[in-house]
Order: C-alpha cells, then structure tokens, then sequence
C-alpha cells in the first residue's frame, strides 16, 4: 500500500491587497505518495508556485491542513517550518541560486552547516551528492566556470545532500535549451526512480511534465485534472 507523503485537506491561500481579498487557492484536497514525481501544471497565476511553497513550508495556508510526513506545516510557527525545511526539504530553483564567490562544493556544502556533521562528514556527503549528479570532477569550480546545466545539476546536489524527504523543483528547466533541459529532467528522473525522492516540480513544459510519474493541472487555484503516466 502507498504511503502518504503529503496530504491536503480543504487549503486554500488568500492575500489581502488593501481592502481587496485575492484567493489564490481554493479548497484543495490533495494527496502525494512516497516515490511520486509530481508535475504541477497550469496558466501563470492558476496557483502553481503558491502551492509549491506551501508544500515546502516557505509559506501557510490561511485555511485547512497541511501535512507532510508527520508533520502539520499549517500549525507551525515562522520559526518551527524554517527549521522543518532544513531537515524535510530540498529545493531546486530556475535560476540554481548558487552563491558565485564558493565553490560548487562549498554551495553543495551549505545545507550541512545546520547540522552537527563533522566537517569530514559534511565532505563525504558532498562529494557524494555531486556524484549522483555527475560532477565528482567538478567540485572546485566556481559557478561562473559551469554551464548552466553544471550550475544547475549543482543546486541538485545541494539539494539532495542532506537527503531530504521531498525535492521541490520550481521551473528547474525554465533557463535552459531542451537538450540540456532533457539531461536535467532526466536527472531528477533518476533520482525518483533509483534513490526513492519524492519529487514536486511546478512547469509550464509540456515535454518537461512528460518525464515525471503524474501530471497535475491547476486553473484559477482549483484542481482541474489530475493524469498518471503510462
């Protein structure tokens, strides 16, 4: 039996403008399993990115539950989810985030440095996670020496690195041409099939959504259609 990962009950987020409440979210009960990829689909401002933090605890929803393994992100303090997404969280963003003055290990590194690890252990890790993303060779090279398929296969390494229980991908192909949006893509695939990661990932590519293991559509903050893949 599949277990729940992430569970959605009756959310709904809405900012207030003024005197003007805008509802971005509306009433969404969802359910994620452990080892899904989640493609997160629909027009810009159906809601996709709002859901997508509020999976990854960098906001809360002004109404329902939230969970995500045992935890309730709806109930937690500012503070609470900022320590719950160092532990629980790993995320990949489209324009990677790197800090330019550190190496690609020191970036892959920084995730650790909340943690006790040794920093021996912290560089087993790291060189580790860069080679699940192929760039054991590539460690101390600055982010301005990369590619950005490098660049952006380092943010998967830090992501990864301190083996999180979701990967949260936010247009993680936006910036790059198809061949080496494909190897990206294929990447992630690889770590949902082989390593077990739950993987979100909001997109507007079609090609992209392909290689994920369902599709979810989002129009005007409500859940339009929801298709597995062969």
């Amino acid at each position: 039996m599949a277990q729940t990962v992430v569970s959605l009950r009756g959310v709904s987020k809405r900012y207030t403008r003024g005197r003007q409440t805008i509802e971005v979210l509306h009433n969404l009960d969802l359910d994620i399993d452990k080892g899904d990829f989640l493609a997160l689909m629909g027009p810009s401002g159906s809601g996709k990115t709002t859901l997508l933090n509020l999976i990854g605890g960098l906001d809360r929803p002004s109404a329902g539950e939230l969970r995500v393994g045992d935890a309730r992100l709806d109930q937690m303090s500012s503070a609470q989810l900022t320590r719950w997404r160092a532990q629980h969280v790993g995320f990949v963003f489209q324009f990677y985030n790197l800090l330019p003055v550190l190496s690609a290990e020191r970036n892959v590194e920084l995730p650790l440095l909340l943690t006790p690890l040794s920093a021996a252990e912290r560089m087993k890790r790291v060189r580790i996670a860069l080679q699940i993303v192929g760039l054991a060779d590539r460690g101390k090279h600055k982010p301005a020496e990369l590619s950005g398929g490098q660049a952006q296969r380092v943010a998967i390494a830090r992501a990864i690195v301190a083996d999180p229980t979701l990967l949260v991908c936010d247009e993680p192909t936006g910036d790059l041409d198809r061949k080496t949006a494909d190897e990206v893509l294929g990447l992630l695939q690889l770590l949902n099939r082989e390593h077990g990661k739950t993987i979100v990932m909001v997109t507007h590519d079609p090609k992209a959504a392909e290689f994920a293991t369902h599709t979810l559509h989002l129009d005007k903050g409500r859940l339009v259609e929801q298709a597995a893949h062969a």
